[in-house]
């Protein structure tokens, strides 16, 4: 009669249907909070991209406020393409709010969505006539009030045109690499906004957007971001590096 084996003896190999060890999952360390790595974050950038700018083509408040109301959904590029033409036949607000919608359409068309666009365009333009004596308002609360203008709109224009920084302008990639960077967890524009002016100096309001969407569109991209060249890959909790 076989006796069992003795207490600690070394067994045979496992079964095919036994599991194996799995080796001990190493945890990424632990980063700081947003509030300590947004500072940093803002410098790097900064040095990553000393040009950073507004990539709408204007030479105005008005040519701004026109290239961003066109800017929904639409690309910069495709804006800057056709601003040329629409500026040289309707140069100014006055011009513009006399000008026939078709007319319009016909030289914003390939930015989509043209006949909302055109008819926010000529609205707002009649209403900077009759409102504000042909000149683009400066605050927020007058800029909003205009046809086809949101905050958004209103924000590119107070910074970059006026120089006022009064919030932080938020688009796809501003709210794709906050997220990514754990800046905020909000995925509400306005929320968003409000998280990045807490974690921002003021006098850098305008230019976290520029900084944001240029780093989005050369490293951080959507579909196949470079973590690996990255200047941020050791402050994001989304690094793949």
């Amino acid at each position: 009669m076989t006796g069992r084996p003795r207490k600690g003896a070394p067994r045979g190999r496992p079964g095919p249907g036994a599991r194996s060890a799995r080796p001990a999952r190493i945890r990424p360390p632990k980063l700081p909070p947003a509030t300590a790595r947004a500072p940093e974050i803002l410098g790097r950038l900064k040095q990553a991209y000393p040009d950073a700018h507004c990539a709408l083509d204007h030479a105005d408040a008005y040519q701004l406020l026109v290239a961003t109301i066109l800017s929904a959904q639409c690309t910069d590029a495709r804006v800057n393409l056709v601003t040329p033409a629409l500026f040289a036949a309707y140069p100014g607000p006055a011009a513009l709010a006399r000008a026939r919608q078709p007319d319009v359409e016909r030289l914003v068309q390939s930015t989509g969505f043209f006949r909302n666009k055109a008819k926010n365009l000529i609205a707002m333009a009649q209403a900077v006539m009759t409102g504000h004596g042909g000149e683009i308002p400066r605050t927020m609360a007058e800029l909003h009030a205009l046809p086809g203008v949101g905050r958004k709109t209103a924000n590119v224009v107070l910074g970059n045109a006026f120089g006022i920084n009064e919030g932080v302008t938020v688009d796809t990639h501003v709210t794709r690499l906050s997220g990514l960077l754990r800046l905020t967890r909000n995925t509400d524009p306005v929320k968003i906004e409000q998280d990045l002016m807490h974690l921002v100096p003021r006098a850098d309001w305008t230019l976290v957007s520029h900084l944001l969407i240029l780093h989005g569109r050369a490293v951080c991209i959507a579909r196949r971001p470079r973590c690996g060249d990255c200047v941020l890959r050791d402050l994001c909790p989304s690094s793949q590096a």
